[in-house]
């Protein structure tokens, strides 16, 4: 008998240790991109697609003739798709039917037609108007969904700005009260704000760069040449940027080497991102790993982010052309897309949005858009994040065992059963469910209030006994001193 429980373990490690050593590969056939997540120890490993894709549109199969380096797209409350065609100089409208609604490649101003020039970003306010990062006429062009001009933004004066600065917008988003954050080329002092009317007031969530112990070490004893030849530490650039509902900016920057490659500015411009997950919120975390498989050596490079319902967010990855997503408390809850030729993958990915119930990526090279749809697996995920977003924890319980049939080795699945079962005050069962979902952190929340409740469950089982001793002590005592009181009568 002990023989073969010594061989059953034997089986059980080599099987284990060849599933870590074997590159992760498609959890379907129809999958055309490694399916995976990444477990408590860091490594790669199989999961099932959270989506795939459905779609592809072109400028050609929309009939606007095709897209020529396109940079960027955006989905108004109305369901209709802006695409912005920068090679083209215009903006190709799509509808809610995914059909074309028309072209703007030109506005009036002052009498005269004026065109873009090489726009890089854009964004929608929910009454419709289209706010257009017109790169390199150096202004924020505002137009109203019929394509009226409204306002333009340009040539910015402050003290806070260089003499010789010139204004060249890439990315922007605007909030509730029409302040307008823009993304700047060259710009390294954070997001350039400007209020309703227009005006530069300053910036927000600045990016420091902070040089490791070795470059410390490198500068110190390095000689004045070698030094003056060391890259400077000076903060970094954004890439991008989202608004949620709340007015918080979802900011992404250029910098590979950050843990921290996207923030949640508040409106004080202080990073107010839950990181709260096993790793840090940057894309791929055994990059190493990821090299061994055949792909793109190096850290993920994220150039856009989308907020989602549910405190959601899904960022892009252009190094490998990845979509990585994450909940509000930074848990890391899928990942989908790669490199290559197939419908689903790209050449160079480099905007992200949500259509209907759709995930849609831009691919700049190759001018398509692809539509994902979500599996059943995504949809469930989805489901239960933001039920537990909404507070709705019993529900979400029901959604994440559902999830767990899907994928047993799901940790967040546990970890949000445990969270559930810690609110009802079930310390027992939600040490069980973070224990299975390697969460030591809750674990030991757990840990601690079940301890409380055995310990005053016990304290007062103890008072009751000492309670009871005390009184037959006492009895004890009295039924002597009658008996004693009797013998000497």
């Amino acid at each position: 008998m002990r023989t073969m429980r010594l061989r059953t373990k034997v089986m059980f490690a080599t099987l284990a240790a060849l599933l870590v050593m074997s590159p992760v590969v498609p959890a379907s056939a129809n999958v055309p991109y490694e399916s995976y997540n990444y477990n408590y120890w860091e490594e790669p490993v199989p999961a099932p697609a959270a989506y795939l894709p459905d779609q592809v549109w072109s400028g050609r199969s929309l009939g606007v003739g095709d897209f020529k380096t396109p940079s960027d797209l955006v989905v108004s409350q109305e369901q209709y798709v802006y695409v912005l065609d920068s090679g083209n100089n215009r903006i190709v409208i799509v509808d809610d039917q995914g059909r074309s609604a028309g072209v703007i490649s030109s506005f009036m101003l002052e009498g005269k037609q004026e065109h873009f020039n090489n726009p890089q970003g854009m964004f929608i306010t929910g009454d419709g108007e289209i706010y257009i990062a017109d790169t390199d006429n150096h202004r924020v062009v505002v137009l109203s969904k019929e394509g009226e001009l409204q306002a333009i933004i340009q040539s910015p004066e402050s003290d806070l700005l260089a003499a010789d600065f010139v204004f060249n917008p890439t990315k922007l988003a605007v909030d509730n009260a029409d302040r307008v954050y823009v993304v700047a080329r060259g710009v390294y002092e954070g997001l350039m704000q400007f209020d309703d009317e227009g005006r530069f007031i300053g910036y927000i969530g600045t990016i420091n760069v902070n040089p490791s112990a070795a470059d410390y070490m490198w500068k110190m004893i390095s000689t004045k040449e070698q030094r003056a030849k060391m890259a400077l530490f000076v903060p970094t650039e954004f890439s991008n940027l989202d608004i949620d509902a709340k007015g918080f900016l979802y900011a992404t920057n250029i910098d590979v080497e950050s843990k921290e490659p996207i923030k949640r500015l508040s409106p004080s411009g202080h990073d107010v991102l839950k990181r709260y997950g096993y790793f840090d919120v940057k894309g791929d975390i055994n990059y190493f790993r990821m090299a061994g498989m055949g792909t793109e050596a190096g850290p993920s490079k994220i150039i856009d982010v989308k907020v989602r319902d549910g405190d959601m967010f899904s960022m892009i990855d252009s190094l490998r052309s990845r979509v990585f997503t994450y909940d509000g408390e930074g848990n890391l809850l899928y990942i989908f897309g790669g490199k290559g030729n197939q419908a689903g993958t790209f050449k160079s990915v480099t905007a992200i949005d949500e259509w209907k119930d759709r995930l849609i990526l831009l691919d700049r090279t190759n001018g398509q858009i692809t539509l994902f749809r979500t599996t059943e697996f995504g949809r469930k995920v989805n489901e239960a994040v933001k039920l537990h977003a909404a507070g709705d924890e019993d529900e979400a319980v029901a959604v994440w065992q559902e999830v767990l049939k899907l994928n047993s080795n799901y940790d967040i699945a546990y970890i949000g059963i445990g969270k559930a079962m810690l609110l009802e005050k079930n310390n027992k069962a939600a040490m069980k469910y973070f224990k299975l979902g390697m969460d030591r952190d809750y674990y030991s929340v757990a840990f601690k209030r079940y301890r409380k409740d055995l310990m005053q469950q016990s304290f007062s089982t103890v008072l009751t006994v000492l309670a009871l001793l005390a009184a037959g002590t006492l009895a004890l005592k009295i039924v002597r001193k009658r008996r004693q009181g009797g013998l000497s009568s």
